[in-house]
């Protein structure tokens, strides 16, 4: 897995067609009990069943593009459930916005000579989006093994070996 990003990924052509690969996807994953799969047209879903899914799970997001030479170009992203990848996303706007505006505020108070204390806010909006991004990696590492097993899954029922970004 990539050292930085918190969204491992990959990309492969394969020489089936895009809706045979799908079936057969989804097919393999009904079989395996470690996995549930949710299919719609062009796109898979790979989660860890209920009854072991934590906040920290991963879930391996799966499309389907066909190209012009009858192969099909797979993308497959990892990542937590929406409403948990929704909560980081909407967090790191909210520190971002307060960081933006009390530092434009504090530029301007250091710039008119008066006492600069919207740069406490920002600083402090500064170790907030650090903080954020170590929970989001503590939770990427937790679910590393259960990342693993959906990769594993996904190579045994393709027969391809993917690298991850």
């Amino acid at each position: 897995m990539s050292s930085l990003g918190l969204r491992p990924s990959f990309s492969h052509v394969m020489g089936q067609e895009a809706e045979a690969l799908r079936a057969r996807l989804l097919a393999a994953a009904a079989a395996d009990v470690r996995c549930e799969a949710i299919g719609f047209p062009g796109f898979v879903c790979l989660r860890v069943p209920q009854q072991e899914r934590r906040f920290w799970s991963p879930r391996l997001h799966l499309s389907f593009e066909p190209q012009p030479n009858g192969g099909t170009l797979v993308q497959g992203t990892y990542g937590p459930n929406a409403n948990m990848w929704s909560s980081f996303l909407y967090s790191y706007l909210l520190v971002g916005s307060v960081a933006l505006f009390s530092g434009i505020i504090g530029g301007c108070q250091v710039r008119l000579g008066m006492t600069a204390w919207a740069l406490w806010v920002f600083w402090v909006m500064v170790a907030a989006a650090v903080a954020i991004y170590a929970l989001a990696r503590t939770g990427r590492n937790l679910g590393a093994a259960q990342t693993a097993m959906l990769h594993q899954i996904y190579q045994q029922t393709t027969g391809v070996e993917v690298e991850l970004k």
